[in-house]
């Protein structure tokens, strides 16, 4: 195990993606980097001697790594729960004919021309986002639905998904929505509250621009090939058992932050949401989500399962309660902890059943802390890996993380016995 570093490292994370073609399609802010991936596959390929063949990532995210791994020549296979990452992660993975980049022009040519002449449009739909007004000026506004209504008469096909993706970029670039930190928050004003023709039509000038990039972008040919599966990381695929070579991936920390809440934009322009409740329900099925209803889940889950490290977690559990003490949430955090880590540990079985004898792993995780008392996720994903038959499990600790002065990230690595 390596000694802790001061080196924050951000190339290392979502920030080293930027122009790298289809990886900076749509950022995600807590995603690690292409480069974290292709280190480890080198790393990797120095001892397999050529019997590297399935990358796989139980929590694909934006699927950075079966996209690393496509390109590599390998085949790139991740699940993931939320079904618009699933959406996004197929999307990366697409192998683009000519056909289909052609396609994508032409309907590119006609979404605009429609959207011109329907920005005056005030009954189009827009969805059910809470505080709309708040993303978004009316002038920006009328665009997006006009976008929206002109791309919904485009026919399902990659062409398609390649506007999506130049629409989803488009949502952020004209919101309010700052991304400067780890969490999504909102800038101080919007651009104003009339309705301004010209601002509507820079707008759809942007989306010109961005489904250009994403066009050009897509017309690269991946060496290998990929796909997303809809799934729950707890439970293994059928089809993956004792075929995986190796996993590279980095699971949701245990800090509380919630996917669904960093991707309401796109998820409900893209309809995959509709009402509140149903992102709390989503995310309350995810490890580590507790954002909205799944907040009022975790107040009457119960432990169910043993896991190895039961009785030190039970002992950091009851420190974040102590020490939270008067604090609204306290008794919440330690279940919260107690949660996080009774899922990740049905997961490390899960992936024993899935790597083949000699595979490999590589887990980015972060540790966390709760009123002052530190989470030690790295070692706890460390003891689950050696429970669940892995050997030489190690941890090298990776960069520091700008967010607190005892946070930092970690890579666990193992071997299938």
């Amino acid at each position: 195990m390596t000694q802790l570093v001061a080196s924050q490292r951000a190339d290392l994370t979502f920030k080293g993606n930027k122009g790298l073609s289809r990886h900076e399609w749509l950022r995600l802010t807590p995603a690690y980097s292409v480069r974290l991936v292709q280190e480890t596959l080198a790393r990797w390929k120095e001892h397999e001697n050529g019997s590297l063949r399935m990358i796989f990532d139980p929590f694909s995210g934006t699927g950075t790594t079966p996209l690393v791994a496509a390109q590599a020549g390998l085949e790139g296979v991740a699940v993931d729960i939320n079904p618009f990452l699933v959406w996004l992660g197929s999307t990366k993975l697409q192998q683009y004919s000519l056909s289909d980049l052609q396609q994508a022009q032409d309907s590119l040519v006609e979404v605009i021309a429609w959207a011109r002449q329907h920005l005056d449009d005030s009954d189009l739909w827009q969805p059910n986002l809470f505080k709309i007004e708040r993303w978004w000026d009316v002038s920006s506004l009328s665009s997006l639905r006009a976008l929206r209504a002109a791309l919904d008469s485009v026919e399902p096909s990659p062409a398609l998904d390649l506007l999506l993706v130049a629409f989803c970029q488009t949502l952020i670039s004209s919101s309010s929505a700052a991304f400067n930190h780890q969490s999504m928050s909102f800038k101080e004003s919007l651009q104003g509250e009339l309705w301004d023709r010209e601002l509507a039509h820079m707008v759809l000038s942007s989306f010109d621009v961005s489904a250009r990039s994403v066009i050009a972008q897509a017309k690269e040919p991946l060496a290998g090939s990929g796909h997303i599966i809809h799934g729950d990381s707890r439970k293994a695929v059928d089809s993956l058992r004792g075929h995986v070579d190796g996993i590279i991936t980095s699971p949701p920390y245990a800090n509380r932050m919630s996917y669904i809440r960093e991707l309401r934009p796109y998820m409900y322009w893209l309809r995959y949401l509709d009402v509140s409740k149903d992102a709390g329900e989503l995310d309350w099925k995810a490890i580590g989500g507790t954002w909205g209803s799944a907040t009022s889940a975790l107040t009457t889950w119960q432990k169910e399962v043993d896991t190895p490290i039961d009785d030190e977690m039970s002992e950091v559990c009851s420190r974040i309660v102590i020490e939270g003490e008067g604090k609204p949430g306290n008794k919440l955090m330690g279940k919260y902890v107690s949660k996080y880590f009774t899922d990740t540990w049905e997961h490390a079985q899960c992936v024993s059943e899935i790597v083949r004898s000699g595979g490999r792993i590589s887990y980015v995780v972060g540790n966390s802390t709760f009123y002052g008392v530190l989470v030690p996720t790295e070692k706890w994903y460390a003891a689950f890996f050696k429970a669940a038959g892995f050997r030489d499990v190690d941890i090298r600790t990776i960069r520091k993380r700008n967010s607190n002065k005892a946070l930092y990230e970690f890579e666990v690595t193992g071997i299938k016995k």
